[in-house]
């Protein structure tokens, strides 16, 4: 219990420290955000004398009120919900904004994390049992997949198989015209296939990485003293892979896949954008674009969030799969 206690109390101190930087980084921005905020949101719309009041409270630079005031109205923002107005999407709130982009980027991007840490994990563990054989040898050109840019792959994948072999959509995230966003069939349907050449990008760009981790430290594990005595007691060959070598091998991976779950929900900024899908990605590139602090605010927030969740939930885990890491030296 000491060793989730530990846990639990840095992950707290990591999510006040996160959301602490949060509120000093519009601070230190030059000149006043608030000024460039309130200068954009009359050009599309009046501006009511409160909005100045409400967006100092939210960023933090009224003058006339101390810091650590400001400090603690922040926090009840942040408790409530409410960072104000976006203007990219004004007049919609920042937490409607974020609500809407979410599950798109979740449902794409964590997918695609998945399936392409399986299947290299899968690959990874096949090419080191079989070390030479020609998975093993494909282990190369995997991991020159890897080095090729996002936006490089994704705008191979769109001139193929949307431009030349017409079959799948280039763009979007559904298709506009035959369906409207809810839970039917159609609209489910639509969104699956508008999300597959994103995915097909994603998981093509990243599965080389997870492959060629996993095939060497197969490669080490095998040669352990403890695989030989697993061997020589005249255990089967695939119980010895999978109880004995994969699963001491994974570890590494495990940890690694964690911060990979963690990014999840601040998307594959890049492949988004080329492929305009309205995920968070798309709207942090959004909100850079148009000096649209509250929504940054947020999107770091939720991102930050997203990252601290994730590695807590693979820590506890940690702590079950490897009892070694509970033991205090």
């Amino acid at each position: 219990m000491k060793y989730y206690g530990k846990k639990l109390a840095f992950y707290g101190i990591a999510l006040w420290a996160a959301v602490t930087l949060n509120f000093f980084i519009p601070r230190l921005l030059p000149g006043n955000p608030v000024d460039i905020m309130l200068a954009k949101l009359a050009q599309k719309g009046p501006v009511s004398p409160s909005a100045r009041a409400s967006l100092e409270l939210l960023l933090g630079t009224d003058a006339d009120v101390p810091v650590w005031e400001a400090y603690l109205g922040y926090l009840r923002n942040v408790l409530s919900f409410d960072f104000g107005p976006s203007i990219t999407y004004y007049p919609t709130p920042v937490v409607d904004v974020i609500s809407q982009a979410l599950p798109w980027t979740i449902v794409l991007v964590g997918v695609s994390t998945v399936l392409s840490f399986v299947f290299g994990i899968t690959l990874g563990t096949i090419a080191g049992w079989r070390r030479g054989g020609w998975l093993d040898n494909l282990i190369p050109v995997t991991t020159m997949l890897q080095a090729v840019p996002y936006f490089w792959m994704a705008i191979i994948l769109v001139y193929l198989l949307a431009v030349i072999v017409p079959i799948f959509p280039a763009f979007g995230g559904y298709d506009i015209y035959r369906t409207v966003p809810g839970w039917s069939p159609d609209f489910i349907g639509s969104a699956v296939f508008y999300a597959c050449l994103p995915a097909l990008t994603i998981v093509i760009s990243s599965f080389g990485g997870w492959m060629l981790g996993m095939r060497n430290m197969m490669v080490a594990t095998l040669s352990e003293d403890y695989i030989t005595t697993a061997e020589a007691k005249g255990l089967s060959p695939v119980r010895v892979r999978q109880r004995y070598a994969a699963r001491n091998a994974i570890l590494p991976s495990v940890a690694g896949f964690a911060l990979s779950l963690g990014f999840v929900v601040s998307g594959s900024l890049v492949t988004e954008q080329v492929f305009s899908y309205p995920g968070i990605g798309y709207a942090l590139l959004q909100s850079v674009n148009n000096n649209d602090y509250a929504l940054m605010q947020g999107l770091f927030l939720v991102i930050t969030l997203a990252v601290l969740a994730a590695n807590l939930i693979v820590d506890l885990f940690y702590g079950v799969i490897d009892p070694r890491t509970r033991i205090r030296r």
